[in-house]
């Protein structure tokens, strides 16, 4: 039996992260998707939030779990009886990033093998902070997240009030 990890941050889940799972727990006998709770960049959603949606947009694959985790992915990966690390590739800025990390994941961990997905074309210029900056500005994200993630999109902002677009990291699509 062959599991699989597909770590990331997820925050929040959208359209393409759900075509990479889809396409690889066709692919491996189990997939899980580890949430990194801990990562060098601010998060908009909590873990448990962002556990929450991942369950709602995947529960319903087969042999699918969500599980959340702090430090290396090899190591999750080693505690979870992964043999494959699922990567999703976008862009080729994304090529370069995801190679290193591939390697440097064979250093730490021989046994361990990197798949990377292509993502479908529909999904290329996808990603999460790209969602939360077109959330901020009111944009509709309907396209890109499912509809509770949307939703969940929408109320943070309003939690947030009239500062809460200015608390992102963006790459600016105001211009």
């Amino acid at each position: 039996m062959t599991t699989a990890i597909y770590p990331g941050t997820f925050d929040p889940i959208h359209n393409g992260h759900i075509d990479i799972a889809h396409r690889a727990v066709e692919i491996f006998d189990e997939l899980i998707v580890a949430v990194y709770d801990r990562p060098l960049k601010s998060l908009f959603f909590s873990t448990a939030e962002r556990l929450a949606l991942l369950e709602k947009a995947l529960g319903h694959l087969p042999r699918v779990r969500v599980v959340s985790y702090k430090g290396l992915t090899v190591d999750i990966a080693h505690q979870l009886n992964a043999q494959v690390i699922v990567r999703g590739l976008r862009v080729f800025s994304d090529f370069e990033l995801e190679f290193r990390m591939a390697l440097t994941n064979k250093r730490l961990a021989p046994d361990i093998e990197v798949v990377c997905l292509i993502t479908s074309h529909e999904h290329t210029f996808l990603s999460s902070s790209t969602v939360k900056e077109v959330a901020s500005l009111g944009g509709d994200v309907s396209g890109m997240v499912p509809p509770y993630v949307a939703e969940s999109l929408k109320t943070r902002f309003i939690e947030l009030g009239e500062d809460g677009p200015n608390s992102l990291p963006v790459i600016s699509l105001r211009d």
